[in-house]
């Protein structure tokens, strides 16, 4: 049994319960309007006429995640299944939460969802599909529409207008005009939003959308863009060397690159929001770096953008501390958009410094950037290909294999602490990782002669 039908089974189970107990109930949501797209579920929510009082006294074990909203969790085989009681809701002072709610008829509930597509109900005993808001219409039409007064809805929660974005491209829909021009409308407003919410929304965009470039785009036709995320905006119109980015300027070249990392590649070094942004946030700061310099090929001027990789590291930093990623996936991100202009000097590399970049524990990360980077403009790049086989010759063996000199080593030695005995400790690595010497009796004579030397 798999993970999907033993959640669909339990929902099944649970929706059955509260019929029998003789309350109206449905699934409903997402759950609906994958089912009715050919799309498994990955949870499912249920929506009933019971209170939460009696849904808590039919089920052995529930947990009150939202009692006050008229939301129970059952909890059966370890799987969490949402039942939420039919409600109305008052308005949303904070932009988020109602300031009231009141139990309600299902007519009236679908009616306070945020799109029609998500306004859905299915009774799984009777194969009965249940539209009070044009729902279905909409899903044959790859339409995103909100459910009635589009400016109300995304007043009630700002972060609806990041999720109209999402569903339109994770679906491949069009938002309808309406939907669209509130979006705009409204799209000041996101700034109210914790920096939490909108990094879960935006990271879903990025890695669930068909094409996240083309959502990219969105974001910014809308006007959320300007405010989530102004850097990238920042982009446009950046001009590149013709000769290495043929497709354009800066923001185009991040599209382009940004629609390569759907599907993503299975990959247990890295995650799909890893990779998501550090393709995005790679070039952040091109348009500060951006500058002619004279060519020596031709006697002319070329477009250069000397050091963007250090300071894009330093200004994606800070763009994904704003937006509360996690710390580990930060550090990886930027320590890649760093590096992410060495791979291009992979061939002329010494050997040592080579496997110290392969041994990085983000280097496939790096590698994943660097495939789509020359992918997103001329074609796949030759060093790419340097790399990908240089990868594979260190499965058997590690690229940094354990260290045959140790800090222990050189005490014994009798050379002294100090910045000299790391600066002796790393040659002596580089030449191991070279394959100069090959033996560890062989690299301490070599220590001994530059203990006498220096």
């Amino acid at each position: 049994m798999t993970e999907e039908s033993k959640t669909e089974q339990i929902a099944r189970r649970i929706c059955y319960a509260l019929q029998d107990a003789g309350h109206e109930t449905y699934w409903a949501g997402g759950c609906v309007r994958d089912r009715q797209l050919g799309i498994p579920p990955k949870d499912y929510d249920i929506a009933t006429a019971a209170t939460p009082d009696q849904v808590e006294a039919l089920f052995p074990k529930t947990v009150a995640i939202g009692k006050a909203f008229g939301v129970i969790a059952v909890i059966e085989q370890g799987i969490q299944t949402e039942v939420t009681t039919f409600r109305a809701e008052s308005p949303y002072s904070d932009g988020r939460h109602p300031d009231t709610i009141t139990f309600c008829a299902a007519k009236e509930d679908a009616r306070r969802r945020d799109f029609t597509i998500n306004a859905l109900f299915y009774n799984p005993r009777t194969e009965q599909l249940i539209d009070h808001v044009g729902g279905l219409d909409d899903l044959h039409q790859q339409i995103v529409r909100a459910v009635g007064d589009p400016v109300q809805r995304f007043q009630e929660d700002r972060l609806r207008m990041l999720r109209a974005v999402r569903f339109s491209h994770t679906l491949n829909f069009q938002l309808d005009a309406p939907t669209r021009q509130a979006l705009q409308a409204e799209s000041p407003h996101i700034t109210t939003v914790s920096a939490e919410r909108i990094q879960e929304e935006l990271s879903r965009t990025l890695t669930e959308s068909q094409q996240p470039g083309h959502a990219l785009i969105t974001l910014h036709a809308t006007g959320l863009l300007d405010h989530i995320l102004p850097e990238a905006v920042e982009l446009m119109g950046v001009e590149q060397p013709p000769d290495y980015h043929p497709e354009g300027d800066v923001f185009t070249h991040t599209v382009r690159m940004l629609n390569l990392t759907n599907p993503h590649p299975a990959s247990n070094a890295y995650t799909p929001r890893e990779l998501a942004y550090t393709v995005l946030l790679h070039d952040i700061a091109k348009p500060e770096t951006f500058a002619w310099h004279p060519d020596p090929k031709n006697g002319g001027q070329r477009i250069r953008f000397l050091g963007h990789e250090k300071i894009g590291a330093t200004k994606a930093d800070a763009i994904l501390q704003r937006l509360k990623l996690p710390t580990r996936e930060r550090q990886r991100i930027v320590s890649v958009i760093a590096n992410h202009m060495r791979p291009f000097q992979a061939p002329a590399m010494r050997k040592a410094t080579l496997r110290r970049m392969i041994g990085q524990p983000t280097f496939e990360l790096l590698l994943e950037l660097h495939r789509l980077d020359g992918l997103g403009s001329r074609g796949l790049l030759p060093s790419y290909t340097f790399l990908q086989k240089a990868l594979k010759s260190y499965t058997a063996e590690p690229a940094l294999p354990e260290r045959w000199i140790t800090g222990n080593d050189l005490r014994e030695l009798d050379i002294p602490a100090g910045p000299h005995l790391g600066k002796l400790l790393e040659e002596a690595y580089d030449l191991q990782l070279n394959e100069q010497i090959t033996s560890r009796q062989e690299l301490l004579e070599w220590v001994k002669t530059q203990r006498e030397n220096r």
